[in-house]
């Protein structure tokens, strides 16, 4: 399915502008504006430069202009540091010359929490787009140009002289977090930066757009980003399928792990439903490296930067130190890495390497035997790198010369495959050869085993994730749905959609369940069971009836005279749970027994939209809370990959004897049920299909229970 990718602007005369004004302008270093400026100028930025402050006649030995109407030629981009009611003149103005972008560094908008202060933030917002303006901002720290020598920021970390360009870049909401945490910790590290920005609010471009100029920048070759919000997430959606379709990695952190959600809806669904859960698994389905604090995403960028992709997950490791190469197993396997027996070919090589090295087992402890032999390190580590079974390689080094280093180094870059080094130690001969000095040739060099090992791990993940982006299949509607009719079955429901309409819906997808029929007395529902071969379940059918258990709506296995008695409880006990439920009758369904009971729903993510849920069901669903989530709609392939996600998955294939479940018609339904959510999703508030019956191997699926709940 191909959807119309959200427009992105362009940013090139944003972050490359060829002139320049800051409102605001001063020479006090106390104040904002005159940090901003300093900073600018000391950055090395070539073009032309205009402080704009009514009350000075220069600034840093500069002219300055009363206004930004003044000026002797419009600027690309303006910076504003002005009271927040003022910047909204500022903003005008800028429409009114032509002037592209704006930056706004105030404080005081929709940060603030307040009404009042929101309000200021939109009416900002509608000024600029009247005026045909972007802005970046309010509240921000704003952005730097490596590449260009272009610094419109008050960061303290790049004073001192500007830092090569290198071929990462950093994005964020947050000025301190980013441009400190991030940037110059990674610049500190041996790594280059090409761009950076710290955006603030958000309030008009935002952080994707900002994303989006440096997955197309041919300098940037990673792109980071620690973000508090990403409010559009089809835009989200778009930018992940661009940086994928560039080979590009994007690794972040998104703020606000320990959520539980925007808010507990009504259905089994809406109850397991939390944000970051959401987010999480909307990364791993896109392809974004998602990392839990700032050094990481430096860390996973010196492996991403160098482009070599690992065929699996299999590693070789060695080391002289023992203990360092089983705490390195350790950590590594507990990322899913694996380290697989080497082939005969390669073991004899490295007998030949160390005589006397019988015991060759992977990872490699080369022990005393490699000391003091020269690049015997070295070679030994390429033997594994040639190895067919070996993807990916994970040499330690403690205290070692610099022409042990060098090998090293010089066979991880000569090796098509990753190779992450672990340097816990020093150089013995030359204090100038650090790891900073070897990252910043090139290498990836961590200082301990848990950041290589999921560096590793993560770099391998996301080849993976492409090698199965380019195999997968066109995403193609099943041939059977009929989304139109299932439309209008949805507005004939009105506004409370009850079990049976519901349950049309989902067989407008293929969805459908066993025989049933509506009942409206006790003596019906025993009429219309005595017409069905197999026992049956009785249900109330209401639409204000959410969970049928908790109300005594529910009776099973019935046959004969006891549906007559159970019908008649339903209905007195229903009536007693609520009083003022409308009541439409008792749903009389063929009984299916066995198979696994599971789940499919919907809830609305606030970033997102409809997400899709899938999970073990039941009426255990909110103690196992055994779920997963997907952004409709999906192929039965990527349902399959969904259900291996879930901890309970093995019971689908049959355990202690049990017959295994008919996976292929369950990933089948899955896919179908994504496609109602693509279709129907933007009218749905909840959708609650639980249980799904999972028959055994050639039996199929059956709907035993669906509710269908509208946005108000």
């Amino acid at each position: 399915m191909k959807r119309d990718r959200p427009p992105f602007p362009d940013l090139r005369r944003f972050f490359a502008p060829r002139r320049v004004a800051l409102v605001g302008a001063s020479e006090d270093l106390t104040k904002f504006g005159a940090r901003c400026l300093k900073q600018m100028l000391d950055f090395g930025f070539e073009g032309d430069v205009f402080p704009v402050n009514p009350n000075r006649a220069a600034v840093f030995g500069r002219p300055c202009f009363p206004s930004l109407s003044a000026l002797p030629a419009v600027p690309d981009h303006v910076g504003i540091v002005l009271p927040a009611a003022a910047c909204i003149g500022a903003v005008a103005e800028c429409g009114r010359l032509g002037i592209p972008f704006a930056t706004v560094f105030s404080s005081g908008f929709a940060e603030m929490g307040t009404e009042k202060a929101a309000a200021l933030q939109a009416e900002l917002v509608a000024t600029a787009r009247a005026g045909g303006v972007r802005l970046m901002g309010p509240n921000c720290n704003g952005m730097i140009n490596f590449v260009d020598g272009f610094a419109l920021t008050s960061t303290a970390t790049i004073t001192g002289g500007r830092r090569p360009a290198g071929d990462i870049g950093i994005v964020g909401q947050s000025g301190g977090a980013t441009q400190v945490n991030v940037m110059w910790r990674a610049q500190e590290y041996g790594l280059g930066v090409s761009y950076q920005v710290s955006s603030g609010n958000d309030a008009d471009l935002d952080l994707l757009d900002y994303m989006h100029f440096l997955v197309e920048d041919p300098h940037t070759k990673v792109v980071l980003a620690l973000a508090e919000r990403f409010a559009d997430g089809a835009k989200l959606q778009a930018l992940a399928a661009r940086a994928a379709e560039l080979g590009k990695p994007v690794a972040l952190i998104k703020f606000g792990r320990t959520e539980t959600g925007a808010k507990a809806a009504a259905s089994h669904t809406g109850a397991v439903t939390g944000a970051d859960a959401v987010f999480d698994a909307a990364a791993r389905q896109l392809g974004l490296i998602r990392v839990v604090d700032a050094p990481e995403l430096y860390e996973v960028a010196m492996l991403l930067r160098q482009g070599k992709r690992p065929a699996g997950n299999r590693a070789a490791a060695l080391a002289i130190s023992g203990g360092n190469l089983v705490l390195l197993s350790d950590l590594s396997a507990a990322q899913g890495i694996a380290f697989p027996d080497y082939a005969p070919e390669t073991n004899e090589k490295l007998r030949k390497l160390v005589p006397g090295f019988m015991n060759i087992t992977n990872p490699t402890d080369m022990s005393a035997g490699a000391i003091g032999s020269k690049d015997i390190f070295g070679q030994a580590a390429r033997a594994l790198l040639e190895d067919p079974s070996v993807d990916a390689a994970m040499p330690v080094v403690t205290i070692a010369p610099a022409e042990d280093i060098r090998a090293i180094a010089a066979m991880a870059a000569a090796s098509p495959k990753p190779v992450a080094i672990v340097w816990t130690g020093r150089c013995a001969d030359d204090p100038a050869l650090t790891p900073q000095a070897l990252v910043r040739e090139g290498h990836a060099v961590f200082r301990d085993a848990l950041p290589a090992a999921q560096a590793l791990a993560r770099t391998m993940r996301w080849s993976d994730f492409l090698r199965r982006r380019s195999a997968a299949p066109i995403l193609v509607r099943p041939a059977d749905t009929d989304p139109d009719t299932a439309r209008r079955l949805l507005r004939e429901a009105g506004d409370r959609p009850n079990e049976r309409s519901s349950r049309a819906i989902l067989g407008c997808y293929g969805l459908r369940g066993p025989e049933e029929a509506v009942a409206t007395s006790p003596e019906e529902a025993e009429a219309l069971a005595a017409r069905m071969p197999r026992p049956v379940a009785l249900k109330v059918l209401s639409p204000d009836i959410l969970h049928k258990t908790e109300a005594g709506g529910v009776k099973l296995g019935l046959r004969g005279a006891a549906v007559r008695t159970g019908a008649a409880e339903i209905l007195a006990n229903v009536r007693a749970h609520a009083p003022d439920a409308l009541i439409e009758g008792v749903l009389v369904q063929e009984m299916v027994t066995g198979g696994q009971e599971m789940l499919l729903g919907m809830a609305r993510d606030a970033t997102f939209g409809p997400v899709l849920t899938l999970g073990f069901g039941g009426i255990h669903v909110e103690v196992l809370r055994d779920v997963t989530f997907r952004l409709p709609p999906i192929s039965a392939e990527e349902a399959r990959d969904a259900l291996e996600e879930l901890r309970l998955a093995p019971l689908l294939r049959g355990v202690r004897g049990a017959q295994a479940a008919d996976v292929p018609a369950l990933a089948d339904a899955i896919a179908r049920f994504s496609w109602l959510l693509a279709d129907l999703g933007e009218a749905l508030e909840e959708v609650d299909v639980n249980p799904l019956a999972v028959l055994p191997a050639g039996q199929g699926v059956r709907v035993l229970d669906a509710l269908l709940v509208k946005r108000a």
